[in-house]
């Protein structure tokens, strides 16, 4: 994945979230945004977070599309979206279930005291990511920049399994957040407007 494609995916990011994104050091993606700035395509705000200017967008869209013509990917890519679409709902109940528990009938915030709730819902969030998987691997097939997000989402939930419980749906590295950044460039990729 290009840096370029990595913000339009991620909106504003700091280096350190596009190097996770694009596998890049973290220097060599620095330097890449800097020639990216030199050019007109991304610009950078306070805190040192870079976002895409309106001819990043464009230029990123340009290249997207160049990139599954010449691999003839738009049916495979498009197959797997409805394959993801089908588990959206999914990620999004369960990202619910973290967040809020139910307590003697009334919905409050999961403060993850209990122990056995909250693997209840990391075990579905388990076998939502062995589904996500194979969607994944349909997305790399065709296009190999896909590879990648198999490999941070099962990170995130390693993370959350040794105690770091926000890179489920907390953190810009969290499972959620990757997920919505493999959503955003498939619709990216296909050209299918938010």
């Amino acid at each position: 994945m290009s840096v370029l494609h990595a913000i339009r995916c991620g909106g504003y990011s700091g280096v350190d979230r596009i190097a996770a994104a694009t596998g890049l050091d973290p220097a060599a993606v620095e330097s890449e945004l800097i020639d990216l700035g030199v050019a007109g395509l991304v610009t950078r705000i306070e805190g040192g977070v870079w976002g895409l200017t309106d001819a990043g967008r464009a230029a990123d869209a340009e290249n997207t599309a160049a990139e599954l013509d010449a691999a003839g990917a738009r049916p495979a890519v498009a197959a797997a979206y409805e394959r993801f679409l089908v588990l959206n709902p999914e990620l999004l109940d369960l990202c619910t279930a973290w967040q809020l528990r139910p307590v003697d009938g009334v919905v409050r915030v999961n403060d993850h005291d209990d122990l056995a709730y909250d693997t209840r819902v990391l075990d579905r969030f388990a076998d939502l990511d062995a589904r996500a998987a194979g969607v994944c691997a349909a997305l790399a097939a065709a296009l190999p920049r896909f590879g990648r997000y198999p490999i941070r989402l099962s990170g995130a939930l390693k993370r959350v399994a040794a105690g770091d419980l926000e890179y489920l749906a907390d953190d810009t590295g969290s499972y959620h957040a990757i997920w919505a950044e493999l959503h955003e460039d498939q619709l990216a990729t296909l050209g299918i407007p938010r």
